[in-house]
């Protein structure tokens, strides 16, 4: 077996994407990642970290185009790291993501001959995420041709997203096909009365400056907006920002609510101290099928709105839900799923760690009138502590939803889920590995795998959601 050495330089057949979208090939003997490279690439690397098995390069030259490569639409792409695939076909995005589920189920989960549904596309590609948060920065990064150049003005502003692992940089973006037009409309009127305004971005080398985050929600259901404008405090910053939020309703009457969040502290977080409404009620509202949710500044809630509609409707499928069941809602969040499937069911129990998402639940149970939904505050490792105590208090579930973090559950929870004794479990996850983890542990005795179901929620990214159907053996 050859060795592959640092720096070296070697022609690559690239064959798959792994997860988190490194492009794979295989060299004497070794696996090699190579960032940036698509299936069916040849391509010349050059090999920067060697590890036992694996190598990992960086792509030099593209020797042969890959035949399902297309010209990505916006001019950032490659240097933002939003959108890490615009520039392969979006059926190829979804056979590589649904191809990637398989694997790690197999691989990492060790269960054999999974079968996995076709995965649902997107409703939309381009415009089809409802939050948008972008940063200033007193540190603008610069492209390639304006130091080439030479051509380099207003290097000290920028107003935009962060280069990957720059956490002190930030590309100055004009135009982005995430949100929508008009909140393209609205980002560039903000930086342009920012840059004039006299006062300074923030600035997290000596944390001097005012403008600190602008951050947009839209609702795409009923066409309500808003802008949450956090900054730094200032003795100007009241007068300054309420000029800003003038200027705005009168430039954009489509923007239903203005919020000013004040962080004073030095961790740059798009969360306030103090948070002041400027004008309109201080949150939007969203639909998904036929219940309405309240989204403040702060709250949670699925990023793709039409996308969580039909993850919404396929968890009512698989659990085949009725007027006698009783669901527990894990990890429950603003309570979104347990409030979509509250009509279909006796009874929904919420578990959820944060305060702040459990009055919201509460809250958006009172906007669509319902009163089957109890929600419990705290660590789940907690409350399921005893699983007969709290079979006592709030009846014993019929169907257990399971939509984790991204790390997946801590590793006593499966166990305490298993003596619960649901007969189905549904398991939303948003990262194939964590999930593979998991269910090995819940179907090594109690469960097994009914439905696998991953569905496309971030086109252009290397993220993929999958819903799964556990029944019990």
């Amino acid at each position: 077996m050859k060795k592959l050495n640092k720096n070296e330089l070697v022609e690559v057949d690239v064959e798959t994407l792994a997860l988190g979208g490194k492009g794979v090939a295989h060299l004497n003997g070794f696996t090699v990642m190579i960032k940036g490279a698509l299936p069916q690439q040849k391509i010349e690397a050059q090999i920067t970290r060697r590890k036992k098995n694996y190598a990992e390069a960086k792509m030099k030259t593209i020797l042969t185009q890959s035949p399902d490569a297309v010209s990505p639409r916006c001019e950032y792409f490659g240097t933002c790291g939003g959108c890490s695939f615009q520039n392969l076909a979006y059926e190829e995005q979804l056979n590589q993501k649904q191809r990637q589920v398989k694997e790690t189920l197999e691989h990492l989960g060790g269960f054999s001959n999974i079968e996995v549904d076709q995965i649902i596309p997107s409703a939309e590609i381009f415009f089809y995420r409802n939050k948008m948060e972008y940063s200033f920065s007193n540190q603008r990064w610069l492209l390639p041709e304006e130091i080439k150049t030479s051509q380099i003005v207003d290097n000290n502003f920028a107003l935009g997203l962060h280069i990957p692992n720059k956490f002190d940089k930030v590309l100055d973006i004009h135009q982005c096909f995430l949100l929508s037009e008009r909140s393209n409309e609205i980002l560039n009127y903000v930086r342009q009365y920012a840059k004039t305004s006299g006062l300074r971005p923030y600035a997290t080398k000596n944390y001097s400056g005012f403008w600190r985050f602008l951050v947009f929600r839209e609702s795409k259901t009923l066409s309500q907006f808003m802008i949450n404008l956090v900054t730094a405090d200032h003795v100007k910053g009241e007068k300054e920002v309420a000029k800003l939020a003038d200027k705005l309703k009168e430039e954009f009457p489509f923007v239903t609510t203005f919020i000013h969040n004040i962080n004073r502290k030095k961790a740059q977080v798009a969360f306030g101290d103090e948070e002041r409404i400027i004008y309109g009620p201080g949150y939007i509202e969203e639909k998904l099928g036929t219940k309405k949710y309240r989204i403040s500044a702060n709250s949670f809630f699925q990023t793709n709105t039409l996308g969580a509609e039909k993850m919404y409707e396929l968890i009512a499928e698989l659990g085949e839900l009725d007027k006698s069941q009783v669901v527990y809602d894990l990890y429950s969040g603003t309570g979104s799923i347990g409030i979509f499937i509250s009509d279909r069911v006796k009874k929904v129990v919420g578990c959820e760690l944060i305060q702040h998402a459990i009055e919201d639940a509460k809250m958006n149970c009172l906007l669509n009138n319902i009163n089957n939904c109890e929600f419990i505050q705290g660590d789940l490792l907690k409350i399921i502590a005893d699983p007969q105590d709290l079979l006592q208090q709030h009846e014993s579930p019929d169907v257990v939803i399971i939509d984790p973090p991204r790390s997946g559950m801590h590793p006593k929870l499966p166990e305490k889920i298993i003596q619960l004794n649901p007969q189905k479990i549904i398991y939303v996850s948003c990262k194939p590995a964590t999930l593979a983890r998991d269910l090995k542990v819940l179907c090594e005795s109690a469960f097994k795998i009914s439905r696998v179901q991953p569905i496309d929620m971030f086109p252009h990214t290397a993220h993929c959601e999958t819903v799964v159907l556990l029944i019990r053996n």
